[in-house]
């Protein structure tokens, strides 16, 4: 998880430890390796994840209110080009210095 977020396993493990605090995530070993861990979102973690959903739509929304359907169109087909594009690179790990 680390490598492909492009942060450090400290970092990480901090953050899922808070997750796991507020109860949102539940670790578990990874039966077929015992060095992993399966996170997996509690019913907590789904009902954050879907308000905050909910909440960047509503501000995108409202953001993008003004503007005309041909331009909400083209940022819509640029954004798919883009997640497409990203989804074929590798994440660079930028915590080894190089």
């Amino acid at each position: 998880m680390a490598a492909y977020l492009g942060i450090g396993k400290p970092t990480i493990s901090r953050q899922l430890a808070t997750l796991e605090r507020l109860s949102l995530i539940e670790r578990t070993r990874d039966p077929e390796d015992a060095r992993a861990q399966v996170v997996t979102l509690t019913a907590a973690g789904t009902a954050q994840v879907e308000q905050v959903r909910a909440a960047r739509r509503t501000h995108v929304h409202q953001m993008l209110s003004g503007w005309s359907d041909d331009d909400v169109e083209l940022l819509a087909r640029l954004l798919d080009q883009l997640n497409r594009t990203l989804a074929q690179e590798p994440v660079e790990d930028t915590t080894r210095g190089g």
